[in-house]
């Protein structure tokens, strides 16, 4: 009887230890169900179908690592690159990343997968009128026209000889 109670008790345990193991494969992984939103773009853009695959399977890895956390800011990113400008281009540029302001009118247009992101601001800059000149105190004397000499007479030409066709040489004896 004892030996029958330790086969139960064991059978209890790999019965648990099978249902345990199922259980724990059928529990969706971290990051399974972007893997499989990356996985069904794959062949639906300009990447190559075997590279798409490989990269979605480097970051569900990453994931599951924990080393993506949050997506990156990108607007803080651009900002960043925008504080490398020179001081007199630096609010154009903070400009075109935010979207404009004040008197700048900005555009997007394009999209990565296209080829880049064109970024286009327009500052409209209201020029002061221009300062009225002065007439001059004095007028320069008139200046004579240029005085005309006859050119000489061209002779007529004479008239053209014709010229005689050419003869075709002989050709040799053989």
């Amino acid at each position: 009887m004892n030996s029958t109670a330790r086969s139960m008790i064991a059978a209890l345990i790999a019965v648990g230890g099978i249902a345990a193991a199922t259980s724990a494969s059928a529990q969706p992984r971290r990051g399974d169900s972007t893997y499989q939103q990356e996985i069904a773009v794959c062949g639906h853009n300009q990447q190559d179908r075997a590279a798409c695959i490989r990269e979605a399977g480097a970051a569900r890895q990453e994931a599951a690592r924990g080393g993506l956390t949050s997506a990156p800011d990108y607007q803080r990113n651009a900002l960043a690159r925008c504080g490398l400008q020179p001081p007199a281009d630096r609010a154009d540029c903070e400009a075109r990343v935010l979207g404009g302001s004040g008197n700048t009118r900005g555009a997007v247009d394009g999209s990565v997968m296209g080829g880049g992101v064109i970024r286009e601001s327009v500052t409209t800059v209201v020029m002061p009128a221009p300062a009225v000149m002065p007439a001059p105190a004095v007028m320069p004397a008139p200046v004579p026209a240029p005085s005309r000499v006859p050119a000489p007479a061209i002779a007529p030409m004479a008239p053209m000889t014709p010229i005689a066709p050419m003869q075709p040489a002989p050709l040799p004896a053989r």
